[in-house]
């Protein structure tokens, strides 16, 4: 799916997004993420013992919002990505996304280094985009 260019600025330029899965009870998980778009898809890192992994393993759908929030309520804007996740365990394309969320979150090498085997960096690929207040 492609998306539109108000959409990708918005994913582009802002620094956390609302992530939601799915437990195997049903149960909701929503979590802030710090993610990145590359090629049209959104990619976050994780644990890979993080309940929000062990969600996607068991349903491999999830819900990313971001949004911008304005005391003029006229100025709301946001962008929900729904689709199907992908988990990326170690490899080329691994450490491809690492070096894209290290540039965009300077401080993750220092706070929270993303190593193979240890942590799985997720690829939500948008099949379903809804969007409030984009020009």
């Amino acid at each position: 799916m492609r998306l539109r260019a108000a959409v990708r600025k918005i994913l582009e330029r802002e620094r956390v997004c609302r992530l939601a899965t799915v437990g195997p009870d049903g149960t909701p998980h929503v979590v802030p993420v710090c993610h990145v778009l590359h090629q049209g898809r959104m990619y976050f890192a994780s644990d890979r013992t993080a309940r929000k992994v062990r969600n996607l393993r068991a349903r491999p759908r999830a819900a990313a919002v971001v949004d911008l929030y304005a005391e003029d309520w006229s100025r709301l804007a946001g962008v929900m990505v729904v689709g199907r996740v992908s988990l990326i365990d170690r490899g080329p394309r691994f450490r491809r996304i690492r070096r894209l969320l290290y540039q965009k979150y300077p401080q993750y090498p220092a706070d929270a280094a993303l190593e193979e085997g240890e942590a799985v960096i997720a690829e939500l690929a948008p099949e379903r985009v809804l969007t409030w207040g984009l020009d």
